[in-house]
């Protein structure tokens, strides 16, 4: 069970050619642009007999039991053409209009027929990214005039189609023009922003001229996929191939996904134990504009490349440097960049492990021992389990080492962390899970054809590992497993929620090789297939997909929840619910609660780190909200300059109700280390439940039977 968020996303080809690639461990899932090709596009029968294939696996094992119908094929139209220009900034009105008289016809391609005319679309598309390229060349010919006081309107996907070339035109000279602004304000001259322009645009033109038939069929077969769901998705037998050889970690990277988007390459996972990881600088949603080799090497600008030659720049041999150029999460296009230096390795397990520490917090006229054990993944390594090492690292047996490490010491309450853990082995949330109940259900399972099984503590002796004050801490990125095991808690009454609603990836995926089910594949392959086939439900009986698990206390978060999760995808599974498992619970927490959101309530008022918080939140919110930006230089760089101004003024503020020493510059406020707000809260909180704990001296865990 994998994180939604190492899944394939759609975008636009634009994207090149949508996709995520991880570098460090989790393999390619979406398509990659070949390295050579011709003119000439179109379907051979091999792609016949996939998509004969795949509809048959979807007809008979996915888990909506979808039929290939009209109105399927209708549905597959929208999706491809936003897989092709999700943005708008390519196809004409005209051009939509025109395959319209595809809507209901590509069920029988994919079927039976010849797939002749979405390889037709995509040549229309193709001709449009020509047009406008070539015209994106001529208007470098001559420096753009930064004094005119006009904006840019970058975020098009909601905005009616172009109807005529010249409304393209100007579109695009607004375009190029913040393409120039941008790197005019990282005090490059003419000339240069010139250079790295021309090389950018004309890098993507031959990159459009190198797309093979197979990049045509998989992106298609992608947009076909995924209006089932977001996490069903169709690999060429070239990307399959690179699955397997990633899957081998026979190579080194900086541990992080990465996913096109527009023509930024974009993080969208940091994988724990990984370079990035252990660094912490990089974050997702930040986008890399240029990749350097060493700690002098020139930074080479990939604005517009594709997806693998970026990957290739940051891969290298281990134990050398790279150097990211990134664009922070949020940051609007042109804002102030940032250098990140990391060093390439493989991700390691034992930097995976989870960790613990102990934070002390003064009440009552006495410090209060918090024990906070951050679970990074869900992992096991089964390669060891194989060859009979009983110490071999899981999740479970570390968590259960760390607990009576943290005992030995006096703890008076414990904080499972779970922000990011984007999930992992099942079998570890379940365990896991079993660490803080007697026994019983943690998880049930309903695959495609409705039957329903279920996953206890494999532990059958009634035990726990701590019976103290406990809380589990998560946001938006935690999901899968994580969501899981945080269900179990929440459902048994063992311990207090804290955060964020979560993911809402409540999905079971299977992988079908294509060529296990012909007689005689071609030399080239048929690829593989990922298919939904079934989903997770909590032991109540509510399902974790697309709701996630909502926290029995919130704490605010610069991540949105209406632009990162399950429930923001069209195409994702809906929540319901399945009968209820028999399992015991403890005694119900509401008026526990009740009281902890209290306190909370009244603590956070007045806290400086809190305020700090939710006006960095706001600031983030009205950034996120802009749809334009200026393409006046001057009036650029005293937004940047004022930006900058208000971070250094938050900072001091903070400073001055903790009463610590202002910060007298920008540059000490960037080599400043954040602090952790959320945990903090949260450890506050648990202080509350074990005051309340050790007041009512009322065990943490009463056996209730539930029908």
């Amino acid at each position: 069970m994998e994180s939604p968020l190492r899944h394939n996303m759609t975008g636009n080809w634009g994207r090149i050619l949508a996709g995520v690639l991880v570098i460090g461990l989790i393999p390619i899932t979406a398509p990659l642009l070949a390295d050579t090709g011709t003119d000439e596009l179109a379907p051979v029968a091999r792609h016949e007999k996939i998509g004969q294939l795949v509809t048959e696996f979807i007809q008979k094992s996915h888990y909506r039991h979808a039929s290939v119908d009209d109105n399927l094929s209708s549905l597959v139209l929208d999706r491809y053409i936003e897989a092709l220009d999700s943005n708008r900034v390519y196809l004409l009105a005209s051009d939509v209009a025109a395959f319209e008289q595809y809507r209901y016809q590509l069920d029988n391609m994919v079927r039976s027929e010849p797939l002749n005319p979405v390889f037709d679309m995509f040549d229309v598309y193709r001709t449009r990214v020509r047009e406008r390229l070539e015209y994106a060349l001529k208007q470098i010919e001559k420096e753009p005039d930064f004094t005119v006081d006009e904006a840019y309107l970058f975020d098009r996907e909601e905005l009616p189609w172009a109807t005529t070339s010249a409304e393209l035109d100007e579109i695009w000279r607004k375009r190029v023009k913040n393409d120039a602004l941008s790197l005019a304000l990282t005090e490059k001259e003419w000339p240069e922003i010139q250079e790295v322009l021309e090389k950018r645009y004309s890098r993507f033109l031959k990159r459009m001229d190198q797309v093979k038939g197979d990049d045509v069929f998989e992106t298609f077969m992608n947009a076909f996929a995924h209006t089932l769901d977001p996490h069903s998705s169709y690999l060429s037998p070239r990307n399959s191939e690179e699955y397997r050889i990633q899957m081998s970690l026979s190579y080194f990277g900086i541990g992080a996904s990465l996913q096109t988007e527009d023509d930024y390459v974009m993080i969208i996972n940091i994988i724990p134990g990984g370079p990035a990881a252990i660094d912490g600088s990089l974050q997702p949603k930040d986008k890399i504009t240029a990749v350097a080799q060493g700690e002098d090497g020139e930074m080479v600008d990939v604005i517009g490349w594709r997806l693998d030659d970026v990957v290739q720049l940051i891969r290298g041999p281990a134990e050398t440097v790279v150097r990211l150029q990134v664009m922070p999460a949020g940051a609007l296009p042109g804002a102030e960049e940032k250098i990140i230096s990391l060093t390439r390795n493989q991700v390691k397990l034992e930097e995976q492990a989870a960790k613990s520490e102990i934070i002390s917090i003064p009440r009552d006229g006495r410090d209060w021992s918090i024990g906070v054990i951050e679970v990074p993944s869900f992992y096991r390594d089964y390669s060891a389990l194989s060859n009979g090492d009983k110490d071999y690292k899981s999740t479970t047996k570390d968590v259960k080492r760390l607990i009576g490490e943290l005992e030995s010491q006096g703890i008076d309450g414990l904080i499972i962390d779970l922000r990011n853990n984007g999930g992992g082995h099942l079998t570890e949330a379940t365990a896991l899970s079993g660490l803080f109940i007697d026994n019983g259900p943690v998880v049930q399972l309903r695959n495609s054809n409705g039957r329903i099984s279920r996953l206890d503590d494999p532990d059958p002796v009634p035990r726990v590992a701590f019976n103290g004050p406990l809380a589990v801490l998560v946001i938006r990125y935690s999901a899968s497993a994580s969501e899981i095991f945080a269900a179990a808690i929440q459902d048994y009454a063992r311990g207090v929620i804290i955060g964020q609603q979560t993911f809402g990836k409540g999905t079971v995926q299977n992988l079908y090789s294509l060529d296990q089910y012909v007689r005689r594949p071609d030399d080239e392959g048929l690829g593989q297939l990922t298919l939904t086939i079934g989903k997770y439900y909590r032991v109540t009986g509510e399902s974790t997909q697309h709701r996630g698990v909502d926290p029995d206390i919130a704490l605010p978060s610069h991540i949105d929840a209406t632009v990162v999760g399950e429930s923001v995808r069209d195409s994702a599974l809906p929540w319901d619910t399945i009968r209820t498992t028999k399992f015991r619970a403890g005694d119900p927490l509401d008026h526990t609660i009740t009281s902890l959101t209290a306190n909370h309530a009244s603590r956070s008022k007045d806290d400086p780190d809190f305020k700090y918080l939710l006006d960095g939140i706001r600031n983030a919110e009205e950034a996120r909200a802009r749809t334009t930006m200026s393409l006046n230089k001057e009036a650029r760089l005293a937004e940047r300059a004022s930006n900058l101004e208000k971070s250094l003024e938050r900072e001091n503020i903070r400073r001055a109700a903790l009463q610590l020493e202002p910060l007298e510059s920008i540059e000490a406020l960037e080599s400043l280390e954040a602090p952790d707000i959320h945990l903090d809260q949260a450890v506050s909180i648990i202080t509350d439940l074990a005051i309340i704990r050790e007041v009512e001296a009322v065990p943490t865990q009463t056996a209730q039977y539930i029908e």
